[in-house]
């Protein structure tokens, strides 16, 4: 298929446009153009003019026609054809340096910019902000074969990612960075916010637990952070500035994204002991850090212009996709999805934080919504007149077994392992925190510092056990040992104070814990063994008794009558 020229909105007159909207910056607007000036005026009539209250929850008011968004503080029309029928003028600080893009595929082509149509779709401003440096490997043109060889595939993440995109991009224009990062998540995961790794790294920028808590993502029993969509975004693209500042290469900042900054750092003092070149192709890395580069411009590649390859991007108006609508009240997630109108699944496609089927205000002050059915949210729960939550969250105050647990707080067992993942055979500690059914007695919502630090603490539930001391016999080990007493290898050396493969000498002291009845069972075990043992030694006794004492008749027999012996002896017989 020939390549067709792709068309963008030329970036200065969109600098000028955001110039003039926001207000900070108005004494610098001397030298716009009029209509770029009446736009602006029309824009903040148009909000002026937003409709009645939607809802008020304390001092909290959120007004009909508009919202905010989360990202940008832009008023954003909520009416249903309100979003039809406007667009949100895109940022693009920083993107005039830049200069005219090209066709990465074809350099010597440059790409029309002068396409009205580019402020409406989010690729064409995607496109617009490309800025890292070019990639010409066999690795890309592998990628990009893979990727066009699988259109289905393409399709479901590119709309998967849909939703979330416009934030993303959003939040690169405003920090200046190159907008090919914006693409990550399709390397990462897909762009699946419920994306979890075989090596525990979650969400859709694929967070670690420990460089999720580095960059203040919370993760708790409640909510897990590196899942939420706005914190995560906010902390990758922390992560990648830092990188950036580090190495001062994209290339080599996207390098350590995926395998680590120090093992990058490694990589290019290894490359200067040797004398050689330090760039991101001359480093020596893993196969999966060796195409993670390459598959990023694989999937910019395909951005700049899908029918070289064969594949259609489904379109992306160039406006938020949700919007934030704060809570103030403890809220099932059944009772939010059910308000706001929506599925399970689509409630947790922007809300995949939460772990447990209730939101707690106090950690999570938000709900993220697509704009029409944050409407409808607020609207129904200006009416609802029942319960908000149904759970809430429980301390317990001592160390105990599910069945005490679930008896304390009017809850069949079965329930309370369910809801809050108890395995069996398994006591739960003090301090740890289950999730229970609010009663009269449970009525207040869960407090900042329980929503925020909830764990759940868990201890084999094990009979009461107690020290004893046997001696070691010959021979014996901390293996045959253990093997004796139903205990592990281990269990006995760390009693002991040796390894596992340990010999004990015979008559040696060894410690070893046994259950209260196994201690008994033992005792009386070896009061039987010794009494066996005195009754064996007595019969043996006895025997050799009587033993010699046929000898000795017939010893004396043969004295007093060698004559006989042999008929005797045959008489024996």
């Amino acid at each position: 298929m020939s390549a067709k020229p792709l068309h963008l909105r030329r970036p200065r007159a969109l600098a000028l446009l955001l110039t003039a909207i926001a207000t900070s910056l108005l004494s610098a607007c001397g030298s716009l153009q009029p209509d770029v000036t009446s736009r602006q005026a029309d824009e903040q009539s148009r909000q002026r003019q937003a409709g009645s209250a939607l809802s008020n929850w304390g001092d909290q008011r959120v007004a009909a026609g508009t919202r905010q968004d989360p990202a940008s503080g832009l008023r954003v029309d909520l009416g249903p054809g309100a979003l039809r029928d406007s667009h949100i003028e895109p940022r693009t600080e920083g993107l005039e340096a830049i200069g005219k893009p090209t066709d990465p595929l074809e350099p010597e082509t440059t790409v029309n910019l002068d396409d009205a149509t580019a402020s409406q779709d989010l690729w064409g401003r995607i496109r617009l902000g490309y800025a890292l440096p070019s990639l010409e490997t066999q690795l890309v043109g592998d990628h990009e074969r893979w990727y066009a060889s699988r259109p289905e595939y393409v399709q479901r993440m590119t709309s998967r990612g849909s939703r979330y995109l416009y934030h993303v991009v959003e939040e690169i224009n405003r920090r200046k960075m190159p907008t090919e990062l914006a693409l990550l998540p399709f390397i990462e995961s897909a762009f699946n916010p419920q994306a979890m790794s075989s090596a525990r790294a979650s969400g859709m920028w694929q967070f670690m637990p420990a460089t999720g808590k580095d960059f203040e993502l919370k993760q708790n029993l409640f909510r897990d952070d590196r899942r939420d969509v706005l914190a995560s975004t906010r902390a990758a693209l922390d992560y990648l500035q830092r990188l950036h500042r580090m190495f001062g290469d994209w290339h080599l900042a996207l390098a350590a994204y995926n395998w680590g900054e120090g093992n990058v750092q490694r990589a290019i003092q290894r490359n200067q002991r040797q004398g050689l070149p330090t760039d991101y192709l001359s480093l020596n890395m893993p196969a999966e850090t060796r195409n993670y580069v390459p598959k990023l411009h694989a999937v910019r590649n395909i951005v700049m212009q899908p029918e070289r390859f064969g594949l259609a991007l489904p379109p992306i108006e160039n406006h938020p996709y949700f919007v934030s609508v704060p809570i103030q009240r403890d809220m099932d997630v059944a009772l939010a999805t059910r308000l706001a109108g929506l599925s399970i699944d689509e409630f947790k496609a922007l809300n995949p934080s939460q772990n447990k089927p209730v939101i707690l205000a106090a950690g999570t002050p938000q709900l993220l919504l697509p704009y029409d059915n944050a409407n409808l949210f607020v609207h129904n729960l200006s009416r609802h007149k029942g319960a908000l939550a149904t759970w809430t969250a429980w301390q317990v105050p001592r160390t105990m077994r599910p069945a005490d647990a679930a008896k304390s707080v009017g809850m069949s067992e079965a329930s309370l392992r369910e809801v809050n993942r108890i395995p069996p055979k398994m006591l739960v500690k003090a301090g740890s925190t289950l999730l229970v059914p609010r009663s009269e007695h449970r009525e207040q919502d869960v407090s900042e510092s329980l929503a925020d630090n909830a764990m759940m603490a868990l201890a084999p539930d094990l009979p009461p056990m107690k020290r004893t001391v046997v001696k070691a016999g010959k021979r014996d080990t901390v293996a045959s040992i253990a093997r004796r007493y139903r205990v592990s290898a281990n269990q006995v050396a760390q009693w002991n104070r040796t390894n596992a493969r340990a010999t004990f000498s015979r008559g040696q002291n060894v410690v070893v814990y046994v259950p209260m009845a196994a201690k008994r069972q033992l005792a009386s075990a070896s009061r039987a063994t010794g009494k066996q043992a005195s009754k064996q030694a007595s019969t043996r006794s006895k025997v050799k008794v009587a033993a010699n004492a046929r000898t000795g008749s017939v010893k004396a027999g043969s004295k007093a009558n060698t004559r006989n012996s042999r008929v005797r002896v045959a008489s024996a017989r």
